[in-house]
């Protein structure tokens, strides 16, 4: 089958099978006039970088609900942006987001760029979400490829080269699917392939439109596809969280630094994390040590973290600063700083 073949037989299984997400627009076919929202798939777009769209609805509703445009946005405090992010993680993203959203109303009058050069200048925007925003919400025909599409590639041409070693040959495969029309269509209907049919494991090969054209089935291969070279063992890395909380009810909290992990996020005090938990209290206090440790995953290390709790006087501490409890919301932390908060609260709150 030929490769515009495969992608008319594509664009005809979508027209049909599109998913519905709450920022989509329907198939180019049905559609009658509406168009998509570059600020809707922008915002999407950013969020669906390394998370399941499952996670990420519940958040693009709560942020195109209080801030329903991109000027809205932009005069966002950043706090508020960033306790709204809390949980969804990368948290590069959101301070990403923030600056872009600022840049797009500062240099470009509200409007997104419309090309996929114009739209990676601005921050946090990389080679695939330039591609899918250009194709999307522009029709730009841009060759889209995140890791649903590198799967299917890999099965339909039947290619045994390990990620992330393949993904050179798979884009350019891609290329030669990628239609000049409806190529937004197109870009979310191999998105929605591999999501749904041509998935990781047991992929269901009988109910897809290249079935015919797909290599690896042929050879009894898809479910093995793609090869991955060997991971490397994630280290683990230690530290100690310092819960305090003051006699009229305020948390004693910190916000890290713009760069670096959790960066712009509210979090208990408490020093590096390292080979070794290290002590650095933030002020004198009766610490306890609560039986239980927190354990979470990043993407690059395990952490497990010592958590010890107060109830404090009025103090002055040398690192971070009493929240009032009105203005206080667990939801506002990161994953991790919320887990040490569930472990604390019962102790501090019964104190």
């Amino acid at each position: 089958m030929r490769e515009m073949d495969l992608s008319d037989a594509l664009l005809g299984w979508y027209d049909t099978h599109a998913r519905v997400l709450p920022w989509r627009v329907p198939p180019m076919e049905s559609r009658v006039g509406v168009l998509p929202d570059p600020y809707h798939i922008w915002l999407s777009e950013v969020m669906l970088q390394q998370t399941t769209v499952a996670a990420v609805v519940k958040y693009f509703h709560a942020f195109t609900t209080r801030w329903p445009t991109v000027y809205d946005l932009a005069a966002a405090e950043d706090a508020e942006v960033m306790g709204e992010w809390a949980g969804l993680g990368y948290y590069a993203r959101a301070r990403n987001l923030l600056k872009s959203a600022r840049m797009v109303v500062s240099d470009h009058g509200g409007v997104f760029p419309d090309t996929r050069d114009g739209l990676l200048s601005l921050p946090g925007i990389g080679p695939y979400t330039a591609a899918a925003i250009a194709a999307i919400a522009y029709g730009h025909s841009e060759t889209v490829v995140d890791g649903n599409i590198e799967r299917v590639m890999a099965r339909i041409y039947d290619i045994h080269t390990p990620l992330p070693a393949a993904k050179p040959e798979l884009t350019a495969l891609a290329a030669t699917l990628t239609p000049q029309e409806r190529a937004g269509d197109y870009a979310q209907a191999v998105m929605d392939l591999g999501a749904t049919i041509c998935a990781p494991k047991s992929p269901a090969c009988g109910i897809c439109p290249w079935t015919k054209a797909c290599k690896a089935r042929t050879q009894g291969a898809a479910a093995d596809l793609p090869r991955r070279a060997p991971k490397t063992r994630k280290p683990t890395r230690y530290g100690i969280a310092y819960i305090a909380r003051r006699g009229d009810g305020a948390w004693l909290l910190e916000r890290r630094p713009d760069k670096g992990l959790l960066g712009g996020m509210l979090g208990w005090p408490g020093a590096e994390w390292g080979a070794e938990p290290v002590a650095q209290p933030p002020l004198e206090a009766d610490w306890q040590t609560l039986p239980a440790e927190v354990r979470h995953t990043f993407t690059h290390f395990h952490l497990r973290l010592i958590v010890q709790a107060a109830t404090v006087a009025d103090a002055t501490p040398d690192a971070g600063h009493f929240l009032p409890a009105s203005q206080f919301s667990p939801a506002d932390l990161p994953t991790v700083m919320r887990k040490a908060y569930n472990l604390a609260k019962d102790h501090l709150i019964a104190d």
